[in-house]
C-alpha cells in the first residue's frame, strides 16, 4: 500500500496544481471571517479535486481538509489537506503558494507531498525513506549557528489584535540572526528549512493542514520539528519550530526568552484599548 498512497497522493497535488494555474489569471475572492482570511474558488476546486482523487483509490478513508473540514469517516486511514497555503498570495498573484497533502496511520504520517505548480516544485517524504525535491534527496542545511542562519515565519490571522506579541519575537530573532523572511506559505516554508533554503522557522497559530506534510519532510531531510517548548510536535498546537536541527536549541532558548517581554508587550497594548474604548 505505501506506493499505491505516495501515488495517489502525487496524482492528487497534481490536480490541484492544475487549477492553480488555471484559476491564477481569472481570481474570485470571498473573505471568511474577516477581511484577513481569504477564500478564492481555486481554494474550493483544488480541494475537491483532491478529494475526488483520494476517494476514488480509497473510499473509507478519512479526510480532514481546510475548507470542508471532516469528513464522517471514522477510520486509521487519514488524509490531511490544505488545498491552497497561500491564499493571499495567490489572491495577489504573488508566486508562493502550494498543495499540501499528507497521510496518516492510527494518528503517525506516513506519507506527505507540497507541490509548487508554479515553480514545478514537488516535495516528498515518506516515513523512514528520506525526504526529495522532485525525485532527488533533500538534506537540511549544516548551519550550526543562530547568528548564521536564514530563518523564516509568519503571523496568523489575529495578528491585528495580537501584533505586539508577535512582533516582539520577530524584533528577536531579527537580532540573533542574519535575516527573517515572510513569505506567507507555511507548507512551503517547512519545504525550505528541508531543503536547506532556510535553517530555521516558527509560527504561532498554523493548523494541522498547514503542518502535517511539512513536518514529516522536515524531519525526513534530518531537520528537527517540536513544540515551541520543546515537545514532540503536535500538530493541532499551533506553536510550530522546525529546524535543521543544528540551531533548534537555540531558537528553543530564543523564543523561551522573549515570551515575557511579549506577554508584556500585548498585556499593554489591551490596557491601552480598553483605556481608549
Amino acid at each position: 500500500m505505501p506506493d499505491e498512497i505516495e501515488s495517489v497522493a502525487l496524482r492528487a497535488a497534481r490536480a490541484a496544481g492544475r487549477i492553480h494555474l488555471k484559476r491564477l489569471s481569472r481570481i474570485n475572492i470571498v473573505r471568511k471571517s474577516n477581511s484577513i482570511d481569504l477564500l478564492t474558488e481555486a481554494d474550493r476546486e483544488s480541494e475537491a479535486a483532491i478529494i475526488e482523487v483520494i476517494h476514488r483509490a480509497f473510499p473509507t478513508h478519512a479526510i480532514l481538509a481546510e475548507e470542508s473540514g471532516a469528513s464522517i469517516h471514522q477510520s486509521d486511514h487519514q488524509w490531511i489537506i490544505d488545498p491552497l497555503d497561500g491564499t493571499t498570495n495567490f489572491a495577489h498573484g504573488f508566486p508562493q503558494f502550494c498543495v499540501s497533502i499528507a497521510y496518516q496511520h492510527r494518528g503517525h504520517a506516513q506519507f506527505g507531498v507540497i507541490y509548487d505548480a508554479l515553480k514545478k516544485e514537488s516535495f516528498t517524504a515518506r516515513l523512514g525513506r528520506g525526504a526529495r525535491l522532485n525525485g532527488k534527496p533533500i538534506h537540511v542545511s549544516t548551519t550550526d549557528s543562530l547568528s548564521a542562519s536564514l530563518l523564516a515565519t509568519g503571523f496568523p490571522y489575529d495578528r491585528r489584535e495580537r501584533r505586539r506579541y508577535y512582533l516582539c519575537f520577530w524584533e528577536a530573532f531579527m537580532m540573533r540572526c542574519q535575516g527573517v523572511r515572510r513569505t506567507g506559505a507555511a507548507a512551503l516554508d517547512l519545504a525550505y528549512v528541508a531543503c536547506s533554503r532556510t535553517d530555521g522557522f516558527w509560527e504561532f497559530g498554523l493548523k494541522a493542514w498547514d503542518v502535517a506534510a511539512g513536518a514529516l519532510i522536515v524531519d525526513e531531510a534530518g531537520g528537527r520539528v517540536t513544540n515551541m517548548d520543546g515537545s514532540a510536535l503536535d500538530i493541532h498546537a499551533g506553536k510550530i519550530v522546525a529546524t535543521n536541527g543544528r540551531v533548534h536549541a537555540q531558537m528553543l532558548a530564543a523564543l523561551e526568552e522573549t515570551r515575557p517581554e511579549a506577554e508584556r508587550r500585548h498585556a499593554e497594548m489591551l490596557r491601552e484599548s480598553h483605556a481608549a474604548a
